[in-house]
């Protein structure tokens, strides 16, 4: 029996031969997708192009369709069922120019983006993917949170082409917030009577997701981060650091409707942080006082001259309505374009 090498010489060969062959496993699926997208465009462009025989408007329909899902699958097998073809279909219709397809999006990618009814919807989490490299599961969670809405709203007209364009993009603590933040992902019921402790707890024990919703850029620092003041302790509910910004988000959440006092005392821990916890080349800290509730005018006369980069959102444990939230961008673009 011939004994194999085990020293250190030989557990190197192996460690390179791995690592060579999961680079090139990672090569051939990236190949194998991006000819899958492109095959698919390319369908699709034979589709509509047979549809409208240089006309305008197409002669067959879902009667097409219907036939070429029926008679694909006998010859080709699977991967193309009628909601397969429409959104072959789609993909075509909707980036006419194959160059502006994404290589770094798996066709599932695009099966998802394209279920969006809106062209500047679907643009935003094209380059979302991009920049914050969604998985599928990531990305319909995305979708299902309606986080494009979420974000438009917060904006003028010119933010929310600029978003459709761009994506999310960090230059100021305002690119940071959400309002609402959607925490569905916990399991608490709407009406399930909670304490903040145990919100907090399910935050943690979900990081991964709650981290999904806050955004790129920020990084899990501690929880009840203790501060002291005159011999007296405070605690702030979540701390995190955003590398982009490169700045503390302090974070306290209210189970309730938020109050004054509790936007006071996310001032009083913002003044805390720049002075005592910010070291050279931190920025100035962001708070966000997170509640369930809050009232616009109070919000409104509890932060004026506030000098602190102080932030006031609520959060839902359910998903938004997603007719009500592509009402309400409508209605914004609208009055924007009368202004």
């Amino acid at each position: 029996m011939t004994n194999l090498p085990t020293n250190a010489p030989y557990t190197g060969l192996i460690s390179q031969i791995g690592q060579l062959l999961q680079e090139g496993r990672k090569k051939a699926a990236y190949a194998v997708n991006t000819l899958l997208v492109q095959t698919n465009w390319q369908i699709g462009k034979y589709i509509v192009e047979f549809e409208q025989h240089g006309e305008e408007k197409s002669e067959y329909g879902s009667e097409l369709l219907d036939r070429l899902s029926r008679d694909l699958t006998l010859a080709y097998g699977k991967g193309f069922s009628r909601s397969n073809l429409v959104y072959i279909r789609k993909l075509y219709l909707t980036f006419p120019i194959g160059e502006t397809l994404s290589h770094q999006l798996t066709w599932s990618h695009y099966f998802e983006i394209l279920k969006a009814d809106d062209e500047m919807e679907i643009q935003f989490y094209v380059k979302q993917c991009e920049k914050e490299n969604w998985s599928v599961r990531e990305l319909r969670r995305q979708m299902n949170s309606m986080v494009f809405h979420r974000l438009a709203l917060s904006k003028d007209k010119k933010g929310v082409l600029k978003l459709a364009e761009k994506g999310t993009e960090f230059n100021r603590p305002e690119d940071v917030i959400k309002d609402p933040y959607v925490f569905e992902f916990l399991g608490i019921p709407e009406h399930h009577h909670y304490h903040e402790d145990e919100l907090e707890d399910r935050l943690i024990q979900n990081l991964g997701a709650f981290l999904l919703e806050l955004g790129k850029g920020f990084a899990f620092v501690g929880r009840q981060y203790r501060i002291t003041l005159a011999n007296t302790h405070y605690y702030v509910d979540l701390v995190f650091y955003h590398r982009i910004l490169k700045c503390f988000v302090l974070i306290d959440l209210k189970r309730g409707e938020i109050e004054h006092n509790d936007i006071g005392q996310m001032n009083l821990y913002l003044n805390y942080f720049r002075k005592e916890e910010n070291t050279e080349g931190d920025n100035e800290p962001i708070g966000i006082v997170l509640g369930a509730r809050k009232n616009q005018v109070l919000v409104e006369y509890a932060t004026e001259h506030i000098s602190n980069q102080l932030f006031v959102s609520k959060y839902q444990l359910y998903l938004p309505n997603k007719a009500q939230l592509a009402s309400e961008l409508e209605k914004l673009l609208e009055e924007d374009s009368h202004e």
